[in-house]
C-alpha cells in the first residue's frame, strides 16, 4: 500500500510539474520551458516579461521599454514566432481574469505590431489567474503575478 501511494504521490507531482511551464507560468524563464538557441538568446538580450498595475492592461512606460528590446530582437530574429501569455493576480473571478489577462496580451501584442513586427509571427492566450508565477496572499505577489510573458515559439 505504501508503495502505490507512493507512485501516486509522484504520479500527481510530476503532472503538476509538467502543466507548470509552457507560457510563463512559474517563475522559469522562457529559455527553460523551451530550451533553444532562439529562446535563450532571447532572454540574455531582452526581457521576456512586462508587468502590469491592478487592473490594467495599458503598457506603461518600463514596460515599453522592454518591448521595444523585444521588438528590436524580434527584427534582427526574423524566423521566428511569439506566444504572448496574459496573466492577473488571483483577485476576481476566473471569467472576469480570463478577460484581463486577454486584454493584456493584446496590449503587448499591439505594442509590438506598432513597433514593426508582422502580427501574423505573434499569437496571444490568457491563462488569467490559474498560473500565478507567485504564490502569496500580498499585494509583492500580486505584482509579480499581473504580467505578459513572451514565449519563443519552437
Amino acid at each position: 500500500m505504501k508503495k502505490l501511494l507512493g507512485i501516486f504521490t509522484a504520479v500527481v507531482a510530476l503532472s503538476g510539474c509538467a502543466c507548470f511551464g509552457t507560457d510563463g507560468g512559474s517563475s522559469a524563464s522562457s529559455a527553460q520551458m523551451f530550451d533553444t538557441k532562439e529562446a535563450r538568446d532571447f532572454v540574455a538580450n531582452a526581457e521576456d516579461r512586462v508587468f502590469f498595475d491592478y487592473d490594467r492592461s495599458t503598457v506603461d512606460a518600463e514596460a515599453a521599454e522592454t518591448l521595444r528590446e523585444q521588438a528590436a530582437w524580434l527584427k534582427d530574429h526574423a524566423n521566428v514566432n511569439i506566444l504572448v501569455s496574459g496573466h492577473c493576480d488571483e483577485r476576481g473571478t476566473r471569467e472576469y481574469n480570463l478577460a484581463l489577462g486577454e486584454r493584456r496580451a493584446n496590449s503587448v501584442k499591439q505594442f509590438l505590431i506598432g513597433q514593426g513586427i508582422d502580427s501574423a509571427r505573434i499569437a496571444t492566450v490568457s491563462f488569467g489567474k490559474e498560473k500565478p508565477a507567485v504564490m502569496g496572499d500580498n499585494e509583492a505577489s500580486y505584482a509579480q503575478n499581473r504580467r505578459s510573458v513572451t514565449i519563443i515559439k519552437k
